[in-house]
């Protein structure tokens, strides 16, 4: 049964209610937040004081002071005294390093997974001058997006600045490289490996589409090994892909028991990751790519990547915006989705993350009411968001440079720009090189 409009309209009041005190509280969370910093950023000082006091020589006495203080605070909050001074010495750094992060913090614009994000991509930075360019950049990413998408922008931010060359900073972390085993409870254990990342996310990849073609042949009445008796495989994606792991390690196959055949090459799965590389990286320079998902990685893996791929798109910016305007491919249909992968590498609903894989392309103006196929009112969204989009009162409005403007029933206002002309609007407002 629909509802009247006076019902839709209370109900819309109600949630506008809702949304605006969750905004006001959202805020004093953050400036308390904020004021915690503060205080524990005092304690730091207090404790530094004690400790110049102290002979340089006596190095166990000098670390009592800091010690001391945070057993006192840990005790008093109930927490470990270690994570207490761990805690201080992040809030000196940042109050040092990073002011006006914590003043936005203090104002409610970021929160504080924001802060932490800014702080562990900042850390990298020694030069105060390219440290004060990364903080206005970060931060014009962070006010307006979500900690989980902000950081791959952010962290892409803090590699294009580093006056460190990407190419030493991978090569040292490369050398890190290694395996093992954590073990856990109930006879369960992890297998953990430290990757490159593209190593790491073309793993996933590769063990996710192997789940799903095994999920489509038991749908399918075609179960892996050809039994048709085999009872039905209830196992979720994330047991399937476990398993999968497994089997390819242990047999060299997606299943054990495809482990006594051979798989025809023609039919391997493999795996499937998304690098943008700028021309001056294909040309030579030491400029870091993005990994879709991941943030940026050395020039020398992309141009590897690049040079072994059996195919690339060529994507064209604009240079004054840094949207991504088109691709050179022949085929319209193609070379627009390929230039949405490129523009969106997302889903486009305010701080959803959901890979253009996994999405569908939507007409933000409806194709049967007029919505022309173009990029220009085209974007990609993830089932849940398309059905959102299609089924509710949200709206969407598509701008010219790719922004997507969302009404929320009540009335709100929530703008989503591509990831690239956010990192290049923040880039060039702060004074950092541009992102190509």
């Amino acid at each position: 049964m629909n509802s009247s409009p006076a019902t839709f309209s209370d109900a819309a009041l109600a949630t506008s209610g809702v949304v605006a005190e969750m905004l006001d509280t959202d805020r004093q969370i953050a400036a308390l937040q904020a004021r915690q910093l503060a205080l524990l950023g005092r304690a730091g000082a207090i404790a530094a004081e004690q400790t110049a006091r102290i002979p340089i020589g006596a190095q166990r006495e000098r670390e009592m002071p800091l010690r001391s203080i945070a057993a006192e605070i840990g005790a008093a909050l109930r927490r470990s005294d270690r994570g207490m001074q761990n805690r201080i010495h992040e809030a000196t750094s940042m109050l040092a390093q990073f002011p006006s992060t914590v003043q936005s913090l203090r104002e409610g614009r970021i929160d504080i997974a924001h802060l932490r994000v800014i702080g562990e991509a900042g850390s990298r930075l020694t030069d105060p001058e390219a440290r004060a360019i990364f903080e206005q950049a970060a931060l014009a990413v962070a006010e307006r997006e979500t900690a989980a998408r902000a950081k791959p922008i952010i962290t892409m931010l803090a590699h294009r600045i580093d006056p460190v060359p990407s190419a030493d900073r991978h090569a040292t972390a490369a050398a890190g490289r290694r395996v093992w085993v954590r073990d856990l409870d109930d006879g369960m254990a992890e297998v953990v490996a430290l990757l490159p990342a593209p190593l790491a996310h073309g793993i996933r990849d590769r063990v996710t589409r192997y789940a799903r073609t095994l999920l489509d042949q038991a749908n399918s009445g075609d179960p892996a090994g050809g039994h048709d008796s085999a009872p039905a495989d209830t196992r979720t994606v994330d047991q399937r892909r476990a398993d999968v792991f497994t089997d390819l390690l242990l047999t060299g196959h997606a299943s054990a028991a495809a482990s006594d055949d051979t798989i025809c090459e023609t039919d391997a799965i493999a795996a499937r990751i998304q690098l943008t590389v700028p021309s001056a990286t294909l040309a030579g320079r030491e400029v870091p790519a993005s990994l879709q998902g991941h943030g940026p990685i050395d020039a020398a893996s992309a141009r590897h990547y690049a040079s072994t791929a059996t195919s690339w798109d060529r994507l064209f910016v604009d240079a004054a915006t840094g949207n991504v305007e088109d691709a050179d491919r022949y085929r319209p249909s193609r070379a627009q989705r390929r230039l949405l992968r490129g523009r969106d590498e997302h889903c486009r609903f305010p701080g959803c993350r959901a890979a253009v894989w996994v999405c569908d392309i939507d007409h933000t103006i409806d194709f049967a009411r007029g919505g022309p196929t173009r990029p220009c009112n085209l974007a990609h969204l993830c089932k849940r968001h398309h059905t959102l989009k299609h089924h509710t009162a949200w709206s969407v409005e598509q701008r010219p440079d790719g922004m997507l403007v969302w009404t929320s029933p009540t009335g709100r206002v929530y703008s989503d720009i591509p990831q690239r002309v956010l990192e290049f609007s923040a880039a060039t407002r702060s004074g950092a090189p541009p992102p190509f």
